[in-house]
């Protein structure tokens, strides 16, 4: 029995308008267009992209946030075409002390980070998102409760960055990146689990409990849909009630 990693959720001042500018980047559909809630998600129902959420924020983004995706490339003309893109639809360049590196840091129109590598090796069969970054004072620790919560292994580990992907070797990575920044305040970025339609809810929030999770206040990430829990570095994420399986009789 197991959770797995279905979302990455924005809180965003305007759901509808930064849903279209990642869903026009990343080349994606809109699944899901309501007042409350705006969904993007890959056009192939059965990639193993992850979906990404846009709810109504309650609050305004402060600083760098924790979580951020890095988008792949098949090469640098692929690379400088992407930024282009993001660019011409209301991206900009912004400077987070990154320095002389390969990769691209942009912001989205909300002031979202987000990355677009230099092609790599390693992100070559992962779709249009490389990577769901996490920042982190402790990445192995933090790999491991989410191994337990995604179901993904971790496939390397060490004092500056960790990383855990499908068994499939499918799809995008999770990776925790070490930063000495301490977290405050609630997380502008958060991740959405789900359990199997089979499986007993009570007894994976109690799976989750034991691997690190600690359980929040109802209500504390406003009106997203799920029961609310922090990762062992106060990381809030939800548990979604499992979609009913019509597959069994």
């Amino acid at each position: 029995m197991s959770t797995r990693l279905a979302r990455v959720v924005f809180d965003a001042d305007r759901p509808r308008s930064v849903a279209g500018f990642w869903a026009e980047l990343l080349g994606w559909a809109v699944p899901l267009d309501r007042s409350d809630e705006v969904d993007v998600a890959a056009h192939d129902p059965d990639g193993l992209e992850i979906a990404l959420t846009f709810l109504p924020a309650a609050h305004t983004k402060q600083g760098k946030n924790r979580i951020h995706l890095d988008l792949a490339s098949r090469s640098l003309d692929h690379q400088r075409v992407q930024v282009d893109r993001a660019l011409s639809l209301g991206a900009r360049h912004i400077d987070i002390g990154q320095g002389a590196v390969p990769w691209v840091v942009l912001a989205d129109p909300e002031g979202n980070e987000f990355c677009v590598l230099e092609p790599r090796e390693q992100y070559v069969d992962t779709g249009a998102v490389a990577a769901i970054v996490v920042d982190t004072r402790d990445p192995v620790r933090l790999a491991e409760f989410w191994s337990t919560a995604s179901g993904w292994p971790v496939t390397y580990g060490g004092a500056e960055i960790a990383g855990l992907r499908s068994a499939t070797g499918l799809g995008c990575w999770l990776e925790f990146v070490h930063t000495p920044e301490q977290k405050y305040g609630r997380n502008r970025l958060h991740l959405d689990l789900t359990s199997f339609p089979a499986d007993d809810p009570a007894e994976e929030v109690a799976r989750l409990r034991a691997a690190g999770a600690t359980p929040l206040a109802a209500g504390s990430l406003g009106d997203a849909p799920g029961l609310p829990l922090a990762d062992p570095e106060t990381n809030e994420f939800c548990l979604l009630r499992p979609a009913p399986d019509y597959t069994v009789a």
